[in-house]
């Protein structure tokens, strides 16, 4: 897909445009809007190549100068001038380029990175569930790192060391048009090995980048879940499976390593010095060439070693990175069906639900797995709703197809009367908050994990919701009070404080529709009654969907919704469905 034109669930604007057909074109999409970066690369390289074969045919008139009888003392002062000014120029020009190429490098990184963390944003949960946390971390952080790399010194040393593989071509036959012919010939065969060695170096880069992506993930799912790994005692099975990977990374490398040592182009430089300089030589012997001429000429001749030399690296650099590259862009490009809908409708909520003929289906590594089937209802705004069933009907996919986290595969599901995939995203997920069983706290403080789904919140707002959630007395129970940094998901809080939590985030945001996944299973008894009341106070005059088995909730719910293998199996009051229901009456006798 050309440009930025893949939609998401979220998007920012950057500030051009980049082209995704192909890694190369999108590196290019990048690279070409730095030009005045470019500008300095380029005349820094030519200026530093220049200058150095000024120097070599400087010190061959040096050499004449003090082979002369006697030694042209004059020229050779002027000589040592000239010489240590063109050096002082290269160097400034080389730290040109080479401060030009690094601040490319970072510039890129910085709008890769961007451009990354905007469009996983944007991916559905359906994305999120199949792809792998560590493998989206290293793509994140190591290919992103590797195409800095490529740029700098990568494309850096390529660019310097394709003007020195020039210079000789033009510098040679100012000695003899006959001398034009080692460094013609050199450039071919350089430019013919170094095809194929590219060639052979891509699939060992690809691997080398993708067996690290797996060494990662695995890393990551260990750290994880170090609590069931240490509760089954498998530290030592952990082990061996990252001890496999970590060998499969190491002969990814090896093998790239292997083709890096029979780099052709090393002994072709051999060759052709020799095949130079003898040429010279004979030129010499027929007195067509003087010694100076020799020596000045064998000197442009050596400018053909940097690229050479840095050839054997820069060019794996700029294979990993364009590996790297095609793993970033893989995973940006992997289809997303959700869509922000900027011009959708974003009008108030009233919290009207209805669902007909809904069905979904979940694509995972297997294939197609259907989660719900025909499913039809309507819910009346302000009313609160049950939802019950045994592990594994459905309640949660259902509840996550109001707020388009899932989009349902058939059907519609219909808020106010509107297809929710015609609502703008940002207004419909404003005006919904679901707060599930497994609460995700952030490693901020806990005024800041309240205020998170409205970060200008005052401080009085954030306290009268953690009031309303009955978590306020927790809260001032530690030293810092709100200010107290909760750890990594929260896990410096008890189960029931971490929820507690989440109700405080979900009052402060005002909802219209409120989403209960659970939500009260980790509170103790001492506590109960008071969250129970504060959840009725809470649902009171917006559209609230239960999930749970606690008969106390389920009892003031206005309707219940009895599931069964992804389907409606019953529909109705607690006392309907006690004498209607047999499937409703087995879930309590349980």
């Amino acid at each position: 897909m050309n440009g930025n034109s893949s939609v998401g669930e979220f998007s920012l604007p950057l500030p051009y445009r980049t082209n995704r057909s192909s890694p190369v074109l999108w590196i290019l999409s990048h690279a070409v809007t730095k030009w005045p970066l470019w500008l300095l690369i380029i005349g820094g390289a030519v200026g530093n190549a220049g200058f150095l074969a000024l120097v070599q045919t400087m010190i061959g008139r040096a050499f004449n100068a003090v082979l002369a009888t006697p030694p042209d003392l004059s020229t050779l002062a002027k000589l040592a001038f000239w010489i240590g000014l063109a050096s002082l120029l290269r160097g400034l020009l080389q730290f040109g380029r080479n401060f030009g190429s690094e601040l490319l490098a970072q510039k890129i990184e910085r709008d890769v990175r961007n451009e990354l963390y905007i469009n996983l944003l944007g991916k559905s949960m359906t994305f999120h569930n199949l792809q792998p946390v560590g493998d989206t971390m290293a793509r994140a952080s190591n290919d992103v790192r590797e195409v800095n790399f490529m740029f700098s010194p990568g494309l850096n040393l390529v660019v310097g060391s394709l003007i020195f593989l020039i210079m000789p071509l033009l510098v040679a036959p100012r000695y003899h048009p006959s001398l034009l012919l080692t460094p013609v010939l050199f450039v071919i065969a350089y430019i013919v090995t170094l095809r194929e060695y590219l060639r052979s170096l891509r699939p060992v880069t690809d691997s080398v980048r993708a067996t690290f992506g797996v060494l990662n993930s695995r890393l990551a799912e260990a750290l994880e879940g170090i609590e069931t790994v240490k509760g089954a005692s498998q530290e030592e099975s952990e082990v061996g499976r990252f001890s496999e990977n970590v060998q499969r990374y190491r002969d990814a490398s090896v093998r790239q390593g292997d083709i890096e040592a029979r780099f052709l182009p090393l002994l072709l430089l051999s060759i052709a010095l020799a095949g130079g300089l003898l040429h010279a030589l004979l030129l010499y012997r027929q007195g067509i060439l003087n010694l100076g001429d020799v020596v000045g000429y064998f000197g442009i001749l050596l400018m053909l070693d940097f690229p050479t030399f840095t050839s054997l690296w820069a060019y794996s650099q700029i294979s990993l990175g364009m590996s790297g590259a095609r793993r970033i862009l893989e995973l940006m490009n992997r289809e997303n069906n959700l869509d922000q809908n900027i011009a959708g409708y974003a009008g108030p909520m009233k919290g009207e639900v209805e669902f007909r003929n809904v069905s979904f289906s979940y694509q995972n590594t297997q294939g197609e797995e259907d989660l719900l089937q025909d499913i039809s209802f309507q819910i009346e705004a302000g009313k609160t709703v049950a939802i019950v069933g045994q592990t594994g009907s459905g309640k949660t996919t259902l509840v996550k197809l109001i707020n388009r986290i899932y989009d349902v595969t058939r059907g519609q599901v219909l808020v106010d009367g509107i297809d929710v995939r015609d609502w703008n995203l940002e207004a419909l997920r404003r005006n919904i908050s679901i707060i599930e069983q497994d609460i995700f706290l952030f490693s901020r403080t806990i005024a800041e994990n309240i205020a998170f789904g409205k970060p200008g919140a005052t401080r009085e707002e954030i306290e009268e919701a953690a009031r309303l959630a009955q978590a306020d007395e927790f809260i001032r129970s530690f030293a810092d009070g709100y200010e107290t940094v909760v750890g990594e998901r929260g896990v410096t809080l008890s189960g029931g404080q971490r929820q507690r939590i989440a109700l405080a985030r979900a009052f402060l945001t005002n909802p219209r529709i409120l989403i209960l996944d659970d939500s009260t299973s980790a509170i103790d008894s001492a506590t109960e009654d008071k969250i129970q009341r504060a959840i009725f106070r809470a649902a009171q005059g917006r559209t609230t969907f239960i999930i749970t088995h606690r008969l106390s909730q389920i009892r003031w719910a206005d309707l219940i919704l009895v599931m069964r293998k992804g389907r409606v199996a019953a529909i109705g009051t607690h006392d309907q469905l006690m004498k209607t229901s047999e499937i409703y009456r087995r879930i309590f006798s349980e």
